[in-house]
């Protein structure tokens, strides 16, 4: 069963449990997919969905430091539940030790001499890791070292 087969099975469970929660961010969710679908002319892969999960997923983490700024509580709480609803459809993701790992092994391989060649390892990175991992955070790792 295809990633937007499952989607669309879940959310059609949610309507039938009259779970409004999970209904409205099965929708959005939905909706976003609909629109990447249109913008690249095909039906998607489960790597294109994934993309798509987790760019939601990274909209509402933004959104949560947002509202912990001001003190909305309820807006935090909220984001937190779409994050765990979405977070089922994302694979699961490598632990930071892997990442640095993996991180190590390509600074081995490419031997990097300044921040300049930032771009080339992140290149790699994502090669290697793809959507096993938070490239903000890989990003994050890649620059400590490099300083």
């Amino acid at each position: 069963m295809t990633m937007m087969e499952t989607i669309t099975k879940d959310l059609t469970t949610a309507m039938k449990d009259q779970d409004k929660f999970t209904l409205s961010v099965l929708r959005m969710l939905k909706s976003a997919l609909q629109l990447e679908k249109i913008n690249k002319k095909h039906d998607l892969n489960d790597e294109e969905v994934i993309a798509v999960v987790k760019k939601q997923v990274k909209t509402r983490k933004d959104s949560i430091e947002e509202y912990t700024k001001y003190d909305k509580k309820e807006e935090v709480e909220n984001l937190t539940k779409e994050i765990e609803v979405l977070s089922k459809y994302l694979p699961p993701e490598l632990s930071q030790e892997q990442i640095e790992k993996a991180i190590d092994e390509i600074f081995a391989d490419l031997k990097p001499e300044s921040i300049k060649e930032m771009g080339k390892i992140m290149k790699e990175a994502t090669a290697r890791l793809g959507n096993a991992a938070d490239m903000s955070l890989v990003s994050k790792i890649v620059k400590e070292k490099l300083n």
